[in-house]
């Protein structure tokens, strides 16, 4: 019976996960971390918190998490590491990234280090629920309001400020801009 119908690697991972309601939630906003803990103790997770990246690697280590709420900036360095380091060690996990300094550019790195979704703060517990329940098909729709060409420019700029590790004078060069120009675009907030 099991040569009609083999278990795909990806489903045994998907069926994995599902069965697995382990959470790791690792934010240092205290109060939103005591309040999505206790939201989502309250939908059958078993949470784990942290409230630094050292503290999010180090309860990965001791035990990968099924699910992940990672915030993108921590006081003590970038939600990225942490995330990376889940799928390392649990490639079967489902990251959510959370920030509220949102742009494309960190965006896709979030999903290539292994991050299954983005979600830009302030997110409520039914919102990050839902991201980490969804399926792969739940993601890939057309966007209503797309953005404007002024964001669009926006978001490349900061793209390449984040490649060069936020540097000024790297990025202005590799933008054939000047570097003051440069600092103005970045003081600015995001165009819509």
């Amino acid at each position: 019976m099991s040569e009609l119908a083999p278990v795909t690697p990806a489903s045994s991972l998907q069926t994995a996960a599902a069965e697995d309601k382990t959470l790791l939630i690792v934010d240092d906003d205290k109060p939103f971390l005591t309040r999505l803990s206790r939201a989502m103790e309250a939908r059958g997770f078993v949470v784990t918190t942290a409230d630094t990246v050292a503290d999010g690697l180090a309860a990965i280590s001791r035990t990968p998490p099924a699910f992940a709420v990672i915030d993108l900036r921590l006081a003590d360095g970038t939600g990225l590491d942490v995330i990376s380091q889940l799928k390392e060690k649990r490639p079967d996990s489902r990251g959510i990234i959370l920030t509220g300094y949102g742009n494309i550019a960190t965006a896709v790195t979030a999903v290539k280090l292994g991050a299954f979704d983005y979600l830009a703060k302030p997110a409520d517990a039914d919102e990050i629920y839902s991201a980490l329940m969804a399926t792969q098909h739940d993601k890939a729709q057309l966007p209503e309001n797309p953005m404007s060409a002024d964001r669009v420019r926006w978001e490349h700029i900061q793209r390449i400020y984040e490649l060069c590790s936020r540097n000024v004078s790297e990025t202005a060069r590799r933008l054939n801009m000047h570097r003051r120009t440069l600092q103005r675009i970045l003081a600015k907030r995001a165009p819509r």
